[in-house]
């Protein structure tokens, strides 16, 4: 990496780095917190699209009513279907134990977790609750139990298939370190992507009946969406949209978040450390209407995508030495030019282009705005416009204190699953980029038909490319490319995800 280093002799630069987080405090993170990158990889950009910029900050009259930008979604003759347990019961014995090692952030285990349940089901196994592998990247070693409720896991699959805690004594022998030290014939690592029924059934049940177990890893991806029993697909959409609930602290800390966001007065700061609730606001205020903005605009998406984000030579360098580490260099999108890959939809949008997009679409100064966010590459800087366009803007940090967050603290599966909660429960969410959480949160908010922004990438790369266009033209384009693009149920395609597409596996006509 290229970190920022004073000259020797050089007292009044190391005084200044000293100085600067006390004097300007809003370029060390992305709502004001601690942002420790800000001089070590790049310049902070100028807006980009500063035409566009200056007239949605002048508040230039919108075409959007606020009425219609806000009002939920009509029934679209869709719902959840019946997901009750399987009317054969569940055999007297099963077949032996399937075990599952599960890589990813929190939402590609989540459908993990899902896929491990159903090929328990095909097997007749008894699954035991899926282990969660260390992100190399965020480096959180959060179990299953520690996110997800597992009585209730148990309790609601309990007709559809056996679950158990953990392995009993004689099969103890069977964990991670075990098969991390050499071949086991009880390891299954060669199944393919979106594996067949057929291939698990003659591929793992051997083992089963040999062995009594089976652990399988990788696992992520590893079965199909198409040619399973209609009753396999029920119960990987009972899993995802029934089974799997956060655990209690989790879902009262979101609670708290969405009662806040709603509730503005609600939240009342003292100093830094904590809040104190105004507990008889609630019954006097009519509850608020808020959005959810999940923005990934991390260094690992920054640098994969390959496009340039006005950060300088610095930020160039930074990010092609990241690539090379992490990829060797081999990125599909480096052979194109930026140009190219912004006509082509393939670069994510950065904080000041998301704000541009809700700005056309009617957002104003006045939305409650809840930023859904691991980590933004660059800081507070790269953040600056968005909030400049959005002042109510919020996040886990400003909303609750030190001491409610604490058990969240530094685990990023606890505060990507917070995240989830409130995006959740919110009026409007828009993910600036496709990605894990962004497909989980369209399937799940698509099952209980709310209203979700799908930003259109091509449209968007070409509009924010044309450095004549003023705003009336470009407001004009995003509400029309938009239009059908805000929570209307899209049938599932063949290899789709049923998971980013619950219609029509999960969903009946209504």
């Amino acid at each position: 990496m290229f970190y920022y280093q004073p000259r020797r002799g050089g007292a009044f630069a190391g005084l200044l780095l000293l100085l600067l987080p006390v004097f300007l405090p809003s370029l060390f993170s992305p709502l004001g917190h601690a942002s420790p990158s800000v001089f070590s990889e790049w310049n902070a950009p100028k807006p980009r699209h500063s035409r566009l910029l200056k007239s949605a900050l002048q508040g230039q009259s919108s075409n959007v009513e606020q009425s219609d930008l806000w009002t939920p979604l009509a029934n679209q003759g869709w719902k959840g279907c019946e997901l009750s347990a399987s009317t054969t019961g569940l055999p007297q014995e099963t077949q032996g134990y399937i075990q599952v090692f599960l890589d990813g952030g929190l939402n590609q285990q989540r459908m993990g977790i899902c896929d491990a349940v159903a090929v328990a089901k095909i097997l007749n196994a008894t699954l035991v609750i899926p282990h969660l592998e260390v992100n190399p990247v965020w480096r959180d070693s959060s179990s299953f139990m520690d996110i997800f409720d597992v009585d209730h896991f148990i309790n609601v699959l309990k007709d559809d298939i056996s679950i158990v805690r953990e392995l009993p004594y004689d099969l103890s022998w069977s964990t991670r370190e075990y098969y991390a030290t050499a071949i086991r014939a009880t390891r299954i690592k060669t199944a393919p992507v979106h594996a067949s029924a057929k291939w698990y059934l003659e591929n793992v049940l051997p083992v089963l009946e040999s062995y009594g177990i089976a652990a399988i890893a990788p696992f992520s991806h590893r079965l199909a969406f198409d040619h399973l029993p209609m009753d396999v697909q029920r119960l990987r959409c009972k899993v995802n949209f029934q089974a799997l609930v956060f655990v209690p602290h989790v879902r009262a800390l979101g609670d708290a978040l969405v009662s806040r966001l709603r509730y503005p007065e609600k939240k009342k700061a003292f100093g830094t450390e904590y809040l104190q609730e105004v507990t008889d606001v609630k019954g006097e205020q009519e509850a608020g209407k808020f959005a959810v903005l999940h923005l990934r605009f991390d260094k690992d998406m920054a640098a994969h995508s390959a496009c340039d984000f006005g950060g300088g030579k610095a930020e160039k360098l930074a990010l092609a030495k990241y690539r090379q580490t992490i990829w060797q260099g081999r990125v599909l999108n480096s052979q194109f030019t930026d140009e190219e890959l912004r006509n082509q939809g393939r670069c994510p949008l950065t904080p000041e282009e998301i704000g541009l997009l809700l700005a056309a679409l009617g957002f104003d100064n006045t939305t409650r705005l809840y930023l859904a966010s691991h980590k933004v590459y660059g800081g507070a800087a790269r953040i600056s416009t968005l909030r400049e366009l959005f002042p109510l803007m919020e996040d886990k940090k400003s909303l609750a204190s030190s001491d409610e967050r604490a058990q969240i603290k530094g685990k990023a599966s606890l505060l990507a699953a917070v995240d989830y909660y409130v995006s959740m429960h919110s009026d409007i969410f828009i993910s600036a980029s496709p990605g894990n959480m962004h497909n989980a949160l369209v399937g799940h908010r698509t099952y209980e038909n709310l209203k979700t922004i799908r930003p259109n990438m091509a449209l968007l790369g070409q509009l924010f490319l044309n450095k004549s266009i003023g705003w009336s033209e470009f407001q004009q384009a995003v509400v029309e490319g938009h239009q059908n693009r805000q929570g209307q149920i899209r049938l599932r395609k063949y290899k789709q995800s049923l998971y980013t597409y619950p219609a029509p596996d999960c969903m009946c006509n209504a």
